[in-house]
């Protein structure tokens, strides 16, 4: 099977659990195509944790689900040593982050301090613990899911640790036909335990490298930097997008077309992808009176085609 055909399975598969999203769906296979970590935010209910389980089954990966609670302690995330008598040995016990997927269900009810607990993973690929520094497998993702930070309990996710997040999307309410496909079928998430891995880890890197062999013309590259300008330019936003966010909008752009079936980047990727790749990086000017996805949204619009 080819890589298009596989896409096609992929997406197919998803689209079948996750009913009326298809935009969102596409979202989450791009990100983790290019490489990098997803964070979906929303209200309870509407789906967050069923699309992240069903992302990690169909890709074939190995995970792990924790329950973010105020009461979570970096530890749990990472493991302990614990001393073994018959080994007369402190033994390391990894916890669920040594896993090709951590599933970090309401990451914003954890405190800060267990939330950073997650940045150098999620960076370096590697964690820290006891001053011995141990190699997570490889791919190795974060799916996350929020709440709306109004709601009670919740510690909003510091700018450092929303950076590490490729992409932000929300799935929103159903529309009334594909909810009355969810109240007359089948239970979403037994469904989910049901799938089938359609990728393995050799596969997925070989999607993963045919992502960055994706063409960027010069105009294109022009493109993007007028954008990346435009967020630094100070009318949009209080501060711009770093070189490193410019990078991480170009490869989920390349995702965006290998998607589409194209080997190249055209500007509706660039167009499709960056309100979900800038706007958690991003904080409106306060004469701006909109949401930073709205006046992402507002600048695309401005900022003319090369």
């Amino acid at each position: 099977m080819n890589a298009q055909a596989k896409i096609k399975s992929l997406l197919q598969q998803l689209n079948a659990v996750i009913v009326g999203k298809p935009a969102q769906v596409q979202d989450g296979v791009a990100c983790l195509l290019a490489g990098g970590h997803l964070l979906i935010e929303d209200a309870p209910g509407v789906g967050k944790t069923t699309l992240a389980h069903a992302l990690a089954r169909s890709f074939g990966l190995q995970f792990s689900r924790v329950q973010f609670t105020a009461d979570l302690m970096p530890g749990d995330l990472s493991g302990v040593s614990v001393y073994d008598r018959n080994q007369s040995a402190f033994v390391f016990h990894p916890g669920p982050i040594f896993s090709q997927v951590l599933l970090a269900d309401e990451i914003n009810r954890a405190s800060p301090k267990t939330q950073s607990a997650l940045l150098e993973a999620m960076e370096e690929k590697q964690v820290t613990i006891e001053g011995e520094t141990r190699a997570l497998p490889r791919p190795f993702f974060v799916i996350a899911t929020q709440n709306p930070q109004e709601q009670l309990g919740t510690h909003p996710l510091p700018e450092s640790q929303l950076d590490r997040f490729l992409m932000r999307i929300s799935l929103g309410y159903p529309d009334r036909g594909s909810e009355r496909e969810l109240l007359a079928g089948h239970d979403r998430r037994a469904m989910t335990e049901q799938l089938p891995g359609l990728l393995n880890a050799q596969e997925l890197q070989a999607l993963q490298e045919q992502v960055l062999a994706v063409h960027a013309a010069p105009p294109l590259l022009d493109y993007l930097q007028d954008l990346l300008a435009a967020t630094r330019d100070g009318r949009w936003f209080v501060q711009g997008l770093s070189p490193r966010a410019g990078l991480a909008v170009l490869r989920a752009a390349k995702a965006q077309a290998l998607l589409s079936g194209r080997d190249y980047v055209a500007p509706d990727d660039l167009q499709a992808i960056l309100p979900q790749t800038a706007a958690h990086r991003l904080v409106p000017v306060a004469s701006a009176g909109r949401g930073p996805l709205e006046q992402v949204r507002s600048m695309l619009d401005a900022v003319p085609l090369p």
